[in-house]
């Protein structure tokens, strides 16, 4: 991806969205931007005005971390944005971010033995592994069932982004689909800039900017987000309404892959419909082996 373009796209973005009264400046009655004009944001950083309309055009290469704070302070960026800003100019710079090695391939976490002896150990909730382009990869019995909907009757390890955006029946599995859409897309706009040569991103954003206009809608607005922890909901076709809790945990052996798991709530409904999920995967297996 272009990081120049990246970054001025970025810089701009978050501008715009600052109030002059947010940033205690009087808005006055002759504004012809929204948001915050380059000379506030370069005043409040304490920067020339020259200098940080140099880093909007996109040149970030040099960039102090006090200069990359202070602009973070004056565009009022939170945790997720200022990381996103400074992995930015990491690339800029010609630094792998956050000390990663250029990415690899992650075909090897789908095959390793003791990552699905591991995943197999976790009985009572959905485990499963994905990638910075949301391939998913492996999954646990349980997660297999779970995400019956995305894998289909092929087994295959599919994109959830592609099932986010161009498979209709995500409107039903996903009940709050325009909230799990603004998240698949920001974890997806940090994950490239933190890895702007991961040519398997670019080509993945590439389709789904051509065959859905939200995903492009989402994409332009530069908003990032980390995974972490939080609660999603969603409809099965076999228990109905879920709520679950997910825990992202990184895979060390793995760089820029992760391990889910999502749980549910100790004696709530859906507890019990993994419960009944489980039983129903069993069921399954049980006549795939008869047969």
């Amino acid at each position: 991806m272009d990081n120049r373009s990246e970054v001025r796209e970025f810089l701009m973005s978050r501008r715009a969205r600052v109030s002059p009264e947010s940033a205690g400046l009087s808005a006055g009655s002759n504004r012809r931007v929204e948001g915050l004009r380059r000379s506030e944001v370069a005043t409040i950083a304490g920067v020339s005005v020259e200098y940080y309309a140099k880093l909007e055009r996109g040149t970030i290469a040099g960039a102090s971390a006090s200069v990359l704070d202070a602009v973070s302070r004056a565009l009022q960026l939170d945790d997720t944005e200022r990381a996103h800003l400074f992995d930015l100019a990491r690339s800029a710079d010609g630094i792998p971010t956050s000390g990663r090695q250029r990415r690899k391939t992650a075909r090897h976490a789908a095959t390793r033995p003791s990552l699905h002896w591991a995943m197999a150990a976790i009985t009572e909730a959905v485990a499963f592994v994905r990638d910075p382009q949301q391939n998913l990869l492996a999954v646990n019995e349980l997660g297999r069932a779970f995400y019956s909907p995305v894998i289909g009757d092929g087994g295959r390890m599919p994109n959830l982004a592609r099932f986010q955006f161009l498979d209709p029946a995500a409107r039903d599995f996903y009940p709050e689909w325009d909230l799990m859409a603004r998240m698949c897309v920001g974890v997806m706009r940090a994950e490239a800039g933190r890895d702007p040569h991961n040519t398997a991103m670019q080509d993945l954003v590439g389709e789904l900017s051509t065959h859905s206009e939200t995903f492009r809608t989402l994409w332009a607005a530069h908003d990032v987000r980390t995974h972490g922890a939080g609660t999603k909901r969603f409809r099965h076709p076999v228990v109905g309404n879920l709520e679950l809790a997910y825990e992202e945990l990184a895979l060390t052996a793995e760089p820029g892959n992760v391990l889910l798991i999502y749980t549910a709530e100790p004696g709530s409904p859906s507890a019990e419909g993994l419960r009944v999920l489980a039983s129903w995967a069993a069921s399954q297996d049980a006549v795939a082996a008869q047969a």
